[in-house]
């Protein structure tokens, strides 16, 4: 059993007078049995902008420690903060433990009123800005599934895209481009100045197709590709091992009319991606094509996920672009009898009589 740790005087002198909002985040290890204050930060810019410039260089991968980071909110006692417990796979078991067995005096030290999220992590991605990002988006989302539950979820999404079903040790973050329910809700990367003026110059026609990356450092959309492109040429642009989204300006005539029609396609090329990716491109896509639309007017006649180029064939578009209307299939009619005959009489014996039906 773990003795409780002494706070020194330093720390708890520090925690009452930084909840004025003078510091953006602070550091506390424990050192000989006790809990001191490590490295802190002054404020420079906006929370957000703050955020991973200055909690990861305090992380160490070999010592736990707990970081409290200022948000710029504010509730009825003040400042609002992050609570974060950082736990490396790397450290020795004993800390851990102790690490653990101490957060909750921590907590109480500093006032559990003033905390707005904690969050808990082994690596960096756990609780840098998109590990809390995603941790928001989670703690606003419905309860999560039980393992039946993720399980039948799994093959449900298998079933319905034909694909074989994975083991359940793969997560995949992939959701398809109709569905309103994304990992990260609203997540918008800004378009880099060169992407910006190829969707201006596919908007004026001048260019017939765009490829777009994300920069996943740089949290920025780039342009990737804007050769001329005719359909045959659309598999080879395609990247085997990393997302990308497209527009192309597909060509083509229907029922005797030329047409030019803005085809998205958000190309996954499934498990050889990370799962970073997965979710960065699958959370930034219907903000991308809400800002396409409404900034470029281009006005989008099909959005399409696929995850190998092969299946962009001319056949594939155009039905995709002109899905075949078949027709309402007639109601079942009972076949008539022979004719000339009603058929055979038959007895329908009620309480303590029969009539005879003919």
């Amino acid at each position: 059993m773990f003795l409780a740790l002494v706070v020194t005087p330093e720390l708890r002198e520090f925690l009452a007078r930084v909840r004025g909002g003078t510091v953006r985040l602070f550091k506390v290890r424990i050192q000989d049995e006790q809990l001191v204050l490590g490295a802190y930060r002054e404020p420079e810019k906006s929370w957000d902008q703050d955020y991973d410039h200055f909690l990861l260089p305090l992380l160490d991968d070999r010592e736990p420690c707990y970081i409290l980071y200022r948000l710029d909110s504010q509730n009825a006692q003040g400042y609002e903060w992050i609570f974060i417990s950082w736990s490396p796979d790397q450290s020795p078991v004993k800390q851990k433990m102790l690490y653990a067995a101490t957060r909750a005096t921590v907590k109480k030290e500093f006032g559990g009123g003033h905390l707005k999220y904690e969050m808990f992590g082994t690596t960096e991605e756990d609780i840098c800005l998109l590990g809390y990002q995603c941790h928001v988006s989670s703690c606003s989302g419905p309860a999560p599934l039980t393992l039946a539950e993720q399980e039948l979820q799994r093959i449900k999404i298998t079933e319905v895209r034909g694909q074989p079903a994975v083991s359940r040790a793969v997560i995949t973050a992939e959701i398809n481009v109709e569905s309103k329910h994304q990992t990260l809700q609203g997540l918008a990367f800004p378009l880099q100045d060169t992407a910006k003026r190829a969707l201006q110059q596919l908007a004026q026609k001048r260019l017939n197709y765009i490829q777009l990356r994300l920069d996943v450092e740089k949290e920025i959309i780039e342009l990737a590709n804007c050769s001329p492109t005719e359909t045959r040429d659309l598999p080879r642009r395609v990247p085997k091992d990393t997302p990308r989204y497209h527009f192309f300006l597909y060509k083509h005539c229907h029922e005797g009319d030329y047409l030019e029609s803005v085809v998205f396609i958000y190309s996954m090329p499934g498990y050889s991606c990370s799962i970073k990716e997965r979710m960065l491109y699958s959370s930034c896509k219907s903000q991308l094509l809400e800002e396409v639309e409404k900034d470029y007017h281009l006005e989008v006649a099909k959005k399409l996920e696929i995850d190998n180029g092969d299946e962009l064939t001319e056949e594939f578009l155009y039905d995709e672009v002109h899905p075949k209307q078949y027709a309402h299939k007639q109601a079942f009619a009972k076949p008539r009898g022979p004719a000339g005959k009603r058929g055979h009489k038959r007895l329908i014996k009620g309480t303590g009589e029969t009539i005879q039906n003919s």
